[in-house]
């Protein structure tokens, strides 16, 4: 235990009396390990917030929808199959939507329009917030009110202002005609990642009532596809069993798989694969400066023991064995890559917060890095590796001079 501590004593030595060479050769090692730790900790930082986000807009949702085998059966999802599905215990809201193209004429002038037909439970699958009025529930469906719900950017876009609560829409669907009374106006959640843009020419969206669709375009009570909030404390995948269960036993379709399900779980799971997959890539790019700053470290260690040489010849003239020769200069090899493995944490980690604080000035949301003590703890065991590794070279060469041709060398 004392012979090592005295070789790390010599090699510490060493290195501080070639500060500006051994600065040099930690380079590539403080580099490569601030680089992977930093765009690592920013990886995890952006997708656990994109998570987060993700999860309040659409977590614990389930589309279901039918499959082209139950078309060709007439199978839809029928009003009757909307309420036995909200009737599930793990099942918090559900709603449906159809989409059909029409216009509108306002003081503003002619409008394209996205009209959107839903379910009882649209306010809460739509994660809206309302900023004047109402969104349509459960009577306004029973009833078939003529009424809609739009945003406050298409409010302005049709009227000039978004306090149109009140007011009424004239939509003319496949050359039918209808007057909305505007219960509702929505507005863009802040502090959100995800933001819906308008521009010039893009349909106006309006959402009604699906059961208001009937005399203006003729629609029935069928529909392709629902989507469904579920209990976020349960697993997505027992939720939508349980829905499908309900559908199939209405339909008496067991095992036909005519309903098909999308949970939004998988979905993020889909993009924290993807996003994972360019981390690993960025990081195993930024990791090849390891193999440089390595490479690095044996060229200076063998410069080291070529200056050394006549120092090695005394050494084992005296009787210093190879064992210990070998150990002197690994022990300098590790000390010069841990030291710049230990810079490069404190510079990645610095450079994790410095740049995620970038990031959320640029794009309007907090991004905190996502520091891992097990991707520290293995930047710095790869740090001692790399050191040792290209260390054993240069140590085999001091090792095995001959004590005889060391001395004679000046």
């Amino acid at each position: 235990m004392g012979g090592l501590f005295e070789y790390i004593k010599m090699a510490v030595q060493n290195i501080r009396a070639n500060k500006g060479r051994s600065f040099l050769t930690m380079l590539g090692i403080i580099i490569g390990i601030a680089s992977v730790i930093a765009i690592v900790s920013i990886g995890e930082g952006t997708k656990n917030q994109m998570n987060s986000e993700i999860d309040g807009i659409g977590g614990g949702q389930i589309a279901v929808s039918v499959s082209n085998d139950a078309i060709t059966e007439s199978e839809f999802i029928t009003a009757e199959d909307v309420q036995a599905v909200r009737e599930i215990d793990t099942v918090e809201g559900v709603n449906v939507s159809e989409s059909y193209d029409g216009e509108t004429v306002t003081g503003k002038g002619n409008f394209s329009i996205m009209l959107t037909a839903e379910g009882p439970d649209a306010k809460l699958l739509n994660n809206s917030e309302m900023k004047y009025g109402n969104y349509f529930g459960e009577n306004e469906i029973e009833e078939g009110k003529n009424v809609c719900v739009i945003s406050d950017a298409d409010a302005k876009r049709l009227f000039g202002t978004d306090d149109v609560v009140g007011m009424n829409l004239d939509i003319t669907c496949y050359d039918s005609s209808k007057s909305f009374r505007i219960m509702g106006v929505t507005t863009q959640k802040e502090n959100g990642t995800f933001v819906s843009y308008t521009y010039d020419g893009m349909p106006v969206a309006v959402n009604i009532p699906y059961s208001s669709m009937e005399d203006l375009a003729g629609a029935a009570d069928e529909f392709y596809s629902l989507t469904i909030q579920g209990d976020k404390t349960l697993d997505s995948q027992i939720i939508a069993d349980q829905v499908v269960h309900v559908l199939e036993k209405r339909h008496q379709c067991a095992g036909e798989e005519y309903f098909q399900v999308q949970s939004f779980q998988d979905v993020m799971q889909s993009m924290n694969e993807m996003l994972g997959m360019v981390t690993a890539f960025i990081s195993f790019v930024a990791g090849i400066s390891l193999l440089v700053g390595g490479i690095g470290v044996m060229n200076i260690m063998l410069v080291s023991v070529t200056e050394r040489t006549r120092e090695i010849g005394i050494r084992k003239s005296l009787g210093a064995k190879t064992s210990s020769i070998m150990l002197q200069f690994l022990a300098e090899a590790a000390i010069l890559t841990v030291i710049g493995g230990l810079i490069g944490i404190i510079l990645g980690i610095l450079a994790a917060y410095g740049i995620c604080s970038v990031m959320s000035g640029s794009i309007g949301m907090t991004i905190t890095p996502g520091i891992s003590p097990t991707v520290i703890f293995v930047a710095t065991l790869f740090s001692c590796a790399v050191g040792v590794f290209f260390g054993i070279y240069p140590a085999k060469k001091a090792a095995r001079l001959s004590p005889i041709e060391a001395l004679r060398r000046n």
